[in-house]
């Protein structure tokens, strides 16, 4: 499984992952939907380096064009509902893709204990297409593997990118070992180490639905 950490290199995309973890930042919910946003555009532009492409001849009004373009069939999939934002960045460069999208939740049993509960899946068929998996926030992995069974029901993709703001080493080794080794590529814009007794990240962001669309009860 190959594993990309866009962080590590020097760009622009910090900035937006800086400006997501302030505490002082993040309180302007309109700032904070528009930097996941960007993330999910420029992560989109990274991954499109990883189509199929062929050259097609593109009829210019003084003549023709050889212009390598993707073949792949893209299906950008979001888990509900702190994906929003960041599907709408992969959509306004994917623009031709179809759309998925899974309601994927924490039912607690206690205050730290809770179970992955999937309610609802609007999906086209996926089989021998690109599938892109994106969440904001890959804690436990969980979800993540929740949402790729229920999208199996749909078929079966030809490569599947998972694509997350930030991952914590313990999501990155569980999904490892849930996701197909030889077809699935792992993209994150920061990695952290820790989670907390409550399975959030740290130091993480934060509870990014909330912060994107106000807190819920």
């Amino acid at each position: 499984m190959k594993i990309v950490n866009l962080g590590e290199s020097n760009s622009i995309l910090n900035r937006f992952i800086a400006e997501l973890r302030d505490v002082n930042i993040q309180k302007d919910s309109l700032r904070f939907r528009r930097n996941v946003e960007r993330i999910g555009e420029i992560m989109a532009y990274e991954i499109s380096k990883d189509f199929t492409y062929s050259t097609k001849n593109i009829q210019s009004p003084l003549g023709i064009a050889p212009t390598s373009t993707p073949d792949d069939q893209i299906v950008i999939s979001t888990i509900l509902r702190a994906g929003l934002p960041f599907h709408q960045g992969f959509l306004s460069y994917l623009d031709y893709a179809e759309n998925a999208f899974v309601s994927a939740y924490r039912k607690y049993k206690d205050r730290l204990n809770f179970d992955i509960h999937i309610e609802y899946i609007a999906s086209p068929g996926i089989t021998n297409k690109t599938l892109i998996i994106t969440d904001p926030m890959l804690a436990t992995g969980s979800s993540m593997e929740l949402a790729y069974e229920a999208l199996l029901t749909k078929g079966h993709p030809a490569h599947i990118h998972v694509a997350s703001i930030i991952a914590s080493r313990q999501a990155l080794e569980y999904i490892q070992h849930k996701m197909p080794d030889d077809k699935t590529t792992v993209w994150v814009a920061a990695l952290d180490e820790e989670l907390d007794e409550h399975s959030y990240i740290v130091p993480g962001l934060g509870d990014a639905g909330d912060l994107a669309f106000g807190e819920k009860e």
